[in-house]
Order: structure tokens, then sequence, then C-alpha cells
């Protein structure tokens, strides 16, 4: 049973946990994390969720996400899915979201990075992850309009490729 810390509108700990899937009590809040890896070409790893998933089955996805567990930071978490998922290890210990978005009844803090990630010697966590790939901004626009991506707003992928150029527009 995975636990979750709980938070108020302005994010603030409530110093109360609850179980992760569970229905939140009005006017409390969870954190997830989302990490988009980008490669020196502008390609974006994505991965293709497993079959059996409940949420968005074999539809492809940005790199790695997830719940951020009780006691953990947002950094920790996103550490965590991507070894989890991928197989991949890198220190985000010194990182900073760099946005958040609100949802219904959470943060999710979305982590940007560039690494050159070789394909081949990935560990997919077979409960999660069927493939991975690299995918240009302009083939994963495709992939939502053909229904095979999870359907993210066409500005939202504009801005994840936008940020990871250095755009400090909101700087």
């Amino acid at each position: 049973m995975e636990m979750m810390d709980l938070y108020d509108k302005n994010r603030q700990p409530l110093h109360e946990t609850a179980v992760r899937g569970t229905e939140l009590p009005k006017g409390k809040y969870r954190i997830v994390v989302h990490v988009c890896i980008f490669n020196e070409k502008d390609e974006m790893l994505i991965q293709q969720r497993q079959s059996s998933k409940q949420m968005f089955p074999d539809l492809w996805d940005i790199t790695a996400g997830g719940q951020v567990s009780a006691g953990e930071t947002g950094a920790e978490s996103a550490e965590r899915e991507l070894a989890e998922e991928l197989g991949i290890h890198i220190d985000m210990s010194d990182m900073r979201p760099m946005g958040t978005m609100n949802f219904k009844d959470g943060f999710d803090d979305v982590y940007l990075l560039r690494a050159e990630v070789d394909i081949s010697r990935l560990q997919l966590q077979k409960e999660e992850v069927q493939a991975a790939k690299w995918a240009s901004q302009e083939e994963i626009l495709r992939m939502i309009k053909n229904g095979e991506f999870i359907r993210y707003h066409e500005s939202y992928i504009g801005l994840l490729f936008a940020m990871i150029d250095g755009d400090d527009t909101f700087s």
C-alpha cells in the first residue's frame, strides 16, 4: 500500500497521508511528477504504457512519471520513477521542476533535462512500460491526433519543447 503526503491549496503540508488511488477529501491535494528527457536532436524520450494499465493502456506518454510517495521530495520521486520505469539513473537532487501544473486533486511538477540515452540499454519495467523510443515534437503531435499518445494539449507539448531549449520568457 503506497502512501502519499497531503497538501492544502497553497501546497503547504498538512502532515497527513492518504493511500494512493483513494479519492482525496475536498481541499486536500497530492503531488505527482513527470520527467521529460530530451536528446541533442531535440527529440523526447517517450514510453508506451502496458496494455494492462488501468489508465491509458497501450498509449504513448512522456518519458516517466508518477506519484510522489510520503516523505519523498519531487526530485527523489523523479529519480525513482526514471529508475523503476526505464532503468535510467540520474542524480536529480540539485534539480527543481521547470514548472508545476495544477490539476483537479493535485500539483504536477515537470522536470526537463537533456541526456543521451541508449534505447537498447533501457530496462523497461514490465508491469508499466512495453516500449520506448525517441520522438520529435511533430511526431508526438501526430501521435496525439491519431489516438496513439495520451491526449495532452498541443500547446503543452510545444511548451515542453520550448522550455528545454532555454526559452526564458517567464524568468
